[in-house]
C-alpha cells in the first residue's frame, strides 16, 4: 500500500501534524497529514487531494517537494510512506479529518507520540528543513 503525506512547514521551521480521531486506527497519535494513493492517481494528485479533504487547503502539486519515505508493516499488509515537503498553500488548515493540528518543531515531534512508520522520518525532516 502506498501512502502519502506532507511536512507542511511554515516559515519557522515548524511542521503540521494532526492527531488521529478517536475510533481510527492508532486513535491519539500525532501523524502528517495525507493518506493512500488511490488506483490511478500519482503520488502529488492523492496529496493534493488529500490536504483538501483532511486540512481544507489548496496545494499546487508543484509545490510538493519529494522528502524521504518510509517502509513499515501495516497488519498484514505493507505499507511505503512517501513524503513531501510543502511551504506553501492556500487557506487555512483546519483539523477536517482529524482530533486536532498543531504546529511542531522537529524537537517538539520527538516528544510526540506519533505512528511508527512518521518516527523515522523526524530524523530526515531536521536535515531538509
Amino acid at each position: 500500500m502506498t501512502v502519502v503525506a506532507a511536512a507542511l512547514a511554515d516559515e519557522n521551521r515548524r511542521v503540521l501534524l494532526q492527531q488521529r480521531a478517536p475510533g481510527r486506527t492508532m486513535a491519539g497519535l500525532w501523524e502528517f497529514p495525507g493518506g493512500k494513493v488511490e488506483q490511478g492517481e500519482t503520488p502529488e494528485a492523492a496529496l493534493v487531494r488529500e490536504l483538501a479533504e483532511e486540512l481544507g487547503i489548496e496545494v499546487e502539486p508543484g509545490a510538493l517537494d519529494p522528502a524521504c519515505f518510509a517502509s513499515a508493516p501495516l497488519g498484514e499488509a505493507h505499507m511505503v510512506l512517501l513524503l513531501y515537503i510543502c511551504r506553501t498553500w492556500r487557506g487555512a488548515p483546519r483539523p477536517l479529518d482529524a482530533a486536532a493540528l498543531q504546529w511542531a518543531t522537529t524537537r517538539q515531534m520527538r516528544a510526540l507520540a506519533m505512528p511508527p512508520a512518521d518516527e523515522p522520518l523526524i530524523a530526515l525532516l531536521e536535515a531538509l528543513l
